[in-house]
């Protein structure tokens, strides 16, 4: 197998989800969104926890032992708060090593670019997410959803779903579907419908 190294990607995908989160206006913030567990400030709170989980396992820390949420983010803080842990992490994952060294994440032990790569999967999928509950207020790049699919296609097959997989069932994707779209629909995700 041809290892991509997912740190360049992962880095385009921080800078698109920071974007992001900086348009999210107060009003916006109690508002549903694809992920039908949480509204958009919860939404946040799993985009900065989770973050700062895979910060942590760049560090060589038990990331398992950060809660995937973050607590204490002022409603106005959430940008800050990303770009916080966003350095943090790009820092922490700097080392080649630790593409190769094992790391534990919550779907088990892999390599480190393994752990990264299903983070770049993570990432770019809640920023869908995101884009979806606030009315997709800038473009998003295509050539990270589709690492975000091929990933998602190799390490989450149809037959992986329910339990302990924290991913609904596949949805049909139109043919022409974008590939946001395909990548929604491999995770059991729908477009919020519009009124």
């Amino acid at each position: 197998m041809n290892v991509i190294d997912p740190r360049p990607v992962y880095a385009r995908a921080t800078e698109q989800a920071a974007a992001l989160i900086r348009t999210v206006r107060p009003e916006q913030l109690d508002g549903p969104t694809p992920c039908t567990e949480f509204d958009v400030r919860r939404l946040l709170s799993h985009m900065v926890g989770g973050t700062l989980r895979i910060a942590v396992v760049g560090e060589g820390g038990d990331g398992m032992a950060v809660h995937p949420f973050a607590e204490g983010v002022e409603d106005a803080g959430w940008p800050e708060a990303y770009d916080e842990v966003r350095a943090r992490v790009l820092k922490a994952w700097e080392s080649d090593e630790r593409m190769a060294a094992p790391v534990r994440v919550p779907w088990g032990e892999v390599a480190g670019w393994q752990a990264l790569s299903g983070y770049v999967m993570e990432i770019v999928t809640h920023t869908w997410d995101l884009s979806e509950a606030v009315g997709h207020p800038l473009a998003l790049d295509p050539e990270l959803a589709g690492f975000a699919l091929a990933t998602a296609e190799r390490v989450l097959p149809a037959t992986r779903r329910g339990g302990d997989t924290p991913f609904e069932r596949v949805r049909p994707a139109a043919e022409d579907a974008g590939v946001y779209d395909r990548l929604a629909a491999w995770l059991g995700r729908a477009p919020l419908s519009r009124a």
